[in-house]
């Protein structure tokens, strides 16, 4: 049985369609990124398939008793307010300090329990969100946007993080991102969604797929750069990692002033 799934999903907000006849299913252990523009429906997906949004049609089904590990977008939340790493574990629900510090392991945070969320950067911030989402023993992560805001290398180690809980955990991973240029590799699936699917498959498939560069508007030079793994971009293979690098940073600078 599929852990999470969704039938001819319509979302509408007064008179407008948010999500049109959306089907999808994800299964056990599978990664599945959807890259969408800002204002497509993504955010609107995740909060239907979590059943906080309530479908105006069609269906939303999850497996009985699913463990769901969450991670809003940072933007959610705020990280002025004074509290230790340690504390935010506990919110809402407790954790004994052994089971604190091995999620802070976890997600390479080691020792850094004490520290105020302010002080932390937004990588570590990042990481912290994941290791409270993975408390629960999830078999799926659901990630809003997680890589939003962090420079490249930041985001490449967060990748290679999620592969590592994935492979260490067997948790299914449901990702959300603007980011139109670059994927994670190990993604079984990518989906593109304008308010509807417009296309889905393999990254490298999706890549040289035309309704993925119209949907966002690439001419020849557009292609989806994929992440291997962190150390693939330290070295310059192909003689195509400095466009790519270039093209990835000004996808960052003006989503969110």
């Amino acid at each position: 049985m599929s852990l999470i799934s969704a039938e001819n999903l319509v979302v509408r907000f007064g008179g407008t369609e948010a999500l049109s006849g959306v089907s999808l299913a994800i299964e056990p252990g599978e990664i599945v990124t959807i890259l969408g523009p800002n204002g497509s429906g993504k955010s609107t997906l995740l909060r239907a398939l979590l059943g906080i949004v309530k479908p105006s049609a069609g269906r939303v089904t999850r497996a009985p008793g699913l463990r769901i590990g969450y991670v809003p977008q940072k933007l959610a939340v705020d990280r002025a307010m004074p509290m230790t790493a340690r504390r935010f574990l506990s919110l809402p629900v407790a954790v004994g300090d052994a089971g604190a510090e091995a999620a802070l392991a976890r997600v390479g945070l080691e020792g850094l329990g004490g520290r105020q969320m302010s002080a932390l950067s937004g990588g570590q911030f990042q990481r912290l969100m994941l290791a409270r989402a993975l408390l629960t023993r999830p078999q799926i992560l659901i990630l809003d946007e997680p890589t939003q805001g962090l420079d490249q290398p930041g985001e490449a180690g967060f990748y290679r993080l999620i592969e590592e809980v994935r492979r260490d955990t067997g948790a299914a991973v449901l990702m959300v991102s603007h980011d139109l240029h670059v994927v994670m590799a190990a993604s079984d699936r990518v989906i593109c969604l304008n308010h509807h699917i417009c296309c889905e498959g393999a990254p490298r498939v999706v890549s040289s797929a035309p309704e993925y560069r119209a949907l966002f508007g690439l001419g020849t030079q557009g292609a989806l750069a994929l992440y291997q793994h962190v150390h693939d971009h330290s070295h310059d293979h192909d003689g195509h990692d400095g466009h790519d690098h270039d093209h990835h940073h000004h996808g960052h600078d003006h989503h969110h002033a």
